[in-house]
């Protein structure tokens, strides 16, 4: 069984950077690990490590999509109107375009996923804190 500390130093990718790139549209730390830097692939191919309570904010994927592989630990997913789904390793996501969510770690696990992108990112409103502590 994987444990939070295998995830933290990374299980099958490395865990990368802290993602200060996208730092403004995170709550708490998170790393980003890119894998495929190839200009002529028109999607980004990224692992991504939340620690324990790290989320991004709502956001929607406009003229694309978002797949996620789930690698390790445990978080959630949500849509918006939908109840959040608590993920695992092994858990596939998809997010069809224009679809408003938010992903990320549960209060006391670190989580993993490798993130298939496309198209543009509009980034929206932190998940509150009153509506990430209700989940369970």
């Amino acid at each position: 069984m994987v444990k939070n500390e295998d995830i933290k130093y990374g299980v099958i990718f490395p865990v990368g950077d802290k993602n200060v790139a996208y730092q403004d549209f995170f709550t708490g730390q998170s790393y980003l690990q890119g894998l495929v830097n190839d200009p002529d692939v028109s999607v980004g191919v990224g692992n991504v490590t939340f620690e324990p309570g790290c989320r991004n904010n709502w956001h929607i994927h406009h003229n694309g999509f978002q797949i996620l592989l789930v690698t390790g630990g445990e978080g959630w997913y949500q849509e918006a109107g939908q109840p959040a789904r608590r993920l695992h390793a092994g858990d596939v996501v998809v997010t069809k375009d224009g679809v408003k969510h938010w992903h990320g770690a549960t209060k006391d696990s670190w989580f993993s996923h490798i993130a298939i992108t496309a198209g543009t990112p509009e980034w929206l409103e932190p998940v509150d804190d009153a509506h990430y502590d209700a989940l369970d």
